[in-house]
């Protein structure tokens, strides 16, 4: 069984940061692309960044300059630092990793159950 848990949301200040972190734990083999996804009240899940194996990182216009994705490999963990934050900002984060369970196994798409971030105005 493998679980991905996030921490580190919460309330800020338009302004401020947070610091997001997910780790995944249970029966990995290994863990290929990471990533940040968010969902706002009323509007479809968005993709907020993303992350390789090798650290290759990528994200949308929006979060540029103010959001950066990292990862430790040993700890199967990916963290997400969010600066500059904005009240649109506001929305439930999840991570999600593609990884395998055993070698012969094919990719799979693991979430994490979020954490709510709130920025106040």
């Amino acid at each position: 069984q493998v679980q991905l848990v996030e921490s580190g949301g919460g309330l800020v200040q338009a302004g401020g940061s947070l610091r997001l972190s997910c780790a995944a734990s249970g029966s990995i083999f290994s863990i290929n692309t990471m990533g940040w996804y968010r969902q706002a009240p009323g509007k479809q899940r968005e993709w907020v960044a993303g992350i390789s194996s090798g650290g290759t990182t990528n994200y949308p216009e929006f979060v540029k300059g103010r959001f950066t994705i990292s990862r430790d490999n040993a700890k199967n963990t990916v963290y997400l630092q969010m600066n500059s934050l904005k009240p649109e900002d506001t929305a439930v984060y999840s991570c999600n990793a593609y990884l395998k369970t055993k070698s012969r196994d094919p990719l799979r798409n693991y979430w994490g159950q979020g954490t709510q971030v709130t920025v106040s105005s």
